[in-house]
């Protein structure tokens, strides 16, 4: 059966506001988006009267989930600050998520007190970028596969909100399944347990969301999501240091994040940012890669350094975080990666798959104690 947004509409009209007005007559909605029965939308909202809604924005989500036809409901609740008020006491019930208040604390009031475990998960590893363009992705796919070829059951999230990049990676077409708890089931691919947001939207879809929809949204495909037993939980993070860094580093403890770049200075100046975020939120850095680092023609051998070479590794000799490897800028791993077919699980005997698995060792290697811990 198919949703639309107007039977959406009709089942907001009936949830009433605070204010004592449907919600639908209250102006706090977004637009609602209703895709393949999957609905998304926020309710907007002033951060003074962010705790009076938190209960709505509950019987929101249980009175969309209620439509016939709707398989999964993603339905944010954004408060903010109108210009000069003072900031309310910091809270961080379910569904909202204050912005303004991401910072790490010692007190045990702090946003990092509120991580939890996922059942089932040994570690959670974030791989992540400065900047984009450094190839995370195809990096974080690609350790991935490699650390199932060591023999760890291995997860990978795509938490990439606005380019999500893993569906034409891996060539995954198909959408994610319920279970009776209306929970989504990862989808199995390459021997990995993987989600992605870009699962549940048109490759062409704009994702036009602000801040707390995403925070909302990665937080669903970490807990929504029968992730069953797995030793690792790689999470392909979006560019920069925002707030979907700064959500899942409250939402679970971290075992490490590894940080990819690529040799010129200018990726290297925002990989330093990476770093000192993750190091301000307390969570270990469990190495640099070096990606594109250089190519070597496939015709006469000849290799040439076209964006500088060594980079990564002097930055992370300074830095003293270690340095996992360089991963060349090849046709054979941009072609496979475009055609849905990584290079470590389309050539596993080629030079390529051997550097993301020696990556891969070195990072199994660090978490080998929280591993056998588990």
């Amino acid at each position: 059966m198919s949703v639309t947004q107007q039977q959406v509409h009709e089942a907001l009209a009936k949830v009433m506001s605070p204010r004592g007005a449907a919600l639908t007559d209250a102006n706090v909605l977004s637009e609602i988006t209703v895709n393949d029965g999957k609905v998304f939308f926020s309710i907007n909202v002033d951060a003074a009267e962010a705790h009076a809604w938190e209960n709505v924005r509950a019987e929101v989500e249980a009175a969309v989930r209620a439509i016939p036809g709707v398989t999964a409901a993603m339905i944010a609740l954004t408060a903010e600050r109108k210009a000069g008020a003072v900031p309310p006491p910091h809270r961080h019930a379910q569904g909202v998520p204050h912005v303004s208040s991401h910072r790490p604390q010692s007190a045990s009031g702090s946003p990092m007190s509120k991580q939890s475990d996922i059942p089932g998960i040994s570690a959670v590893i974030a791989v992540a970028s400065g900047k984009g363009g450094v190839g995370k992705s195809t990096t974080a796919l690609n350790l991935a596969l490699g650390l199932r070829d060591l023999g760890l059951r291995v997860g990978l999230l795509d938490a990439d909100i606005y380019g999500p990049s893993v569906p034409r990676l891996t060539g995954i077409r198909e959408k994610p399944q319920l279970n009776d708890a209306k929970k989504m089931l990862p989808i199995k691919r390459f021997g990995l347990a993987v989600m992605s947001i870009g699962f549940l939207v048109e490759e062409e879809t704009a994702m036009i969301w602000r801040g707390p929809m995403v925070m909302s949204a990665i937080t669903q495909m970490l807990r929504d999501v029968v992730w069953g037993t797995l030793d690792i939980l790689v999470v392909d993070m979006p560019p920069g240091t925002g707030d979907a860094q700064l959500t899942l580093a409250q939402n679970v403890p971290l075992k490490g994040a590894i940080i990819i770049s690529t040799p010129q200075d200018l990726s290297l100046i925002d990989a330093r940012r990476g770093l000192a975020m993750f190091k301000k939120v307390n969570v270990p850095v469990l190495g640099i890669v070096e990606n594109m680092s250089y190519f070597q023609c496939p015709h006469c051998g000849t290799r040439s350094d076209i964006f500088g070479h060594g980079g990564a590794r002097h930055e992370a000799e300074r830095l003293a975080v270690p340095f996992l490897g360089e991963i060349p800028l090849h046709m054979s791993i941009r072609a496979t990666s475009d055609s849905g077919t990584p290079v470590v699980e389309s050539e596993p005997d080629g030079p390529h798959a051997a550097i993301y698995r020696a990556i891969g060792a070195k990072v199994r290697d660090q978490l080998q104690g929280v591993i056998a811990a588990a």
